[in-house]
């Protein structure tokens, strides 16, 4: 655990009364935020607290509607592109969670990305060498510059994209979740990367909700709800249940909506599911007639779980069984002649063919029922996707028409709704109310309960954990890899969840 910062060391970064409004959003509200030379500051805040358009605003890349942001004594007053190379100018940088390299090409031609070092007119690739290693050594980095970066570990490919921040001597780099796709041996290197950055005296801000990483990384957490910052803390004598507090505000205390039915026969097992390097060791069961619900930090290992059960992922260890029976050499279309159902946790990536219409992404799961003698029939299709679209509440004009043209609520609906054509017994729900508006979710929610109610079961994962206790029977806290508590309604609050998830198993 690191001490707090003395209060003489230079201020870098400053934000003073900033408010940002979005179309129907206060996205940031009356913001103030200090950040002084080799500081390392946590940022905390559930899904839409505001931590993204903070950054945005030391960045450069949003410019606030009232207040000021300062770096290194000197106010960014540029507007649009410029406010961003003003910005950087200032020695601001910032590490996305989304990795920005190109597996094609060389560790040092990453690092100088569009920057190359030249000489007479070619890239004078001594120099890219050189300098590539000396950013890589102020990390302590023993990897070799010419190797392409598609050789490197996931651990390795994030310190790289952290090395690439730190020529030109930066006053301020912001980390957003460096380690959430990471195991903990592997986090433990990035760790060490940013110890040095601090050390040298280049401030960090430090998005993560893993506790047990943020006590041994910062010197003090900043959390904020619902666009504002609640408060700063000294991370030395931080209690976790009080940040969980602050996170959650009075809304942590709300109780349980699900009322538990008795549930019918086991259908799922899982027994020591392990998933190497995310999942270790992971058993539960799932019953028809249950939503089961898996609450865990990003990168804690949620879509693994998921995924090898339904075959898209291989296992590197333990077992599934559907029905009491072990399953062997399982794939997607084996789990899908059982009754499993899986909608993936990107839509748009994995869940929608966009051009396609709201009539083919829903009988893509079960062809045979709108075939006749191997044709595809136009009449039967039609009827197939309008008991969809009825039964889910789908807003669509026609059942033909491109599902790209719907909402993001009515596309997921949809592609819960394929599965429901194929008449699936198992759900596996990842992520099924990301990007979707207040009253979709709540639509989604009843759709669950009662496919439930029908004798489905249900597996549903979601970062947003306050939605958890609206819509499940029991839910299992996956954290550092492992189950780390279990909850049943009625007693099922998101308060003991968050707790749960940012707990330190070292702790």
């Amino acid at each position: 655990m690191k001490h707090p910062i003395p209060k003489d060391r230079p201020v870098i970064a400053r934000l003073e009364g900033c408010t940002k409004r979005y179309p129907g959003v206060l996205a940031l509200d009356s913001a103030d935020f200090e950040l002084r030379e080799g500081q390392v500051r946590a940022l905390l805040g559930k899904n839409g607290a505001g931590k993204s358009t903070l950054i945005r605003l030391l960045t450069g890349a949003e410019e606030p509607d009232t207040g000021t942001v300062t770096i290194d004594d000197t106010p960014l007053s540029a507007s649009g592109a410029q406010r961003a190379a003003e910005a950087y100018g200032h020695g601001v940088r910032v590490v996305y969670q989304e990795l920005s390299l190109v597996p094609d090409m060389s560790v040092a031609e990453n690092l100088f990305l569009g920057r190359w070092p030249g000489r007479g007119g070619m890239i004078d690739m001594t120099a890219l060498h050189q300098e590539a290693r000396e950013a890589l050594d102020s990390l302590g980095l023993d990897i070799d510059p010419d190797q392409p970066v598609s050789s490197l570990s996931p651990a390795e490919r994030q310190l790289v994209e952290i090395a690439r921040v730190l020529p030109g001597k930066p006053r301020m780099v912001i980390l957003d979740e460096p380690t959430s796709s990471l195991a903990d041996a592997e986090a433990r290197k990035v760790l060490a990367a940013v110890d040095r950055i601090s050390a040298a005296g280049i401030a960090v801000v430090y998005v993560s909700h893993r506790m047990n990483e943020i006590r041994q990384i910062a010197d003090s957490v900043t959390v904020m709800r619902d666009g504002r910052i609640i408060e700063t803390v000294d991370v030395e004598g931080a209690d976790t249940q009080e940040i969980v507090r602050l996170m959650l505000g009075a809304s942590g205390k709300e109780h349980a909506a699900v009322v538990p039915a008795q549930p019918g026969p086991e259908i799922l097992r899982v027994d020591a599911l392990s998933v190497h390097p995310k999942i270790a060791d992971v058993s539960f069961s799932l019953r028809a007639g249950q939503v089961l619900g898996i609450a865990g930090l990003l990168g804690s290992g949620r879509t693994e779980i998921l995924e090898a059960i339904m075959g898209v992922r291989p296992a590197s260890g333990g077992s599934v069984s559907v029905d009491g029976k072990p399953i062997s050499g399982r794939h997607f279309r084996k789990m899908k002649g059982l009754g499993f159902g899986f909608t993936p946790e990107s839509r748009k990536d994995a869940g929608i063919v966009p051009l396609l219409g709201v009539d083919e992404n829903t009988i893509a799961t079960d062809w045979s029922s709108v075939t006749r003698s191997g044709v595809l029939q136009p009449g039967l299709i039609a009827e197939a996707t309008r008991r969809v679209i009825e039964r889910l509440h789908v807003k669509t004009a026609r059942t033909d028409s491109a599902i790209s043209t719907l909402s993001g609520g009515n596309q997921q609906k949809v592609v819960i709704g394929r599965w429901v054509h194929a008449g699936s017994r198992v759900l596996l729900l990842d992520e099924p109310t990301r990007g979707v508006d207040v009253e979709a979710k709540a639509q989604i929610y009843q759709i669950v309960r009662e496919l439930a109610a029908e004798g489905k079961a249900v597996l549903f994962v979601s970062s947003e954990i306050e939605e958890l206790p609206l819509v499940c029977d029991r839910v299992l806290v996956l954290r550092e890899g492992r189950i780390a508590e279990e909850m049943a309604a009625p007693d099922i609050h998101q308060d003991a969840i968050f707790a749960a998830c940012l707990a330190s198993d070292a702790a």
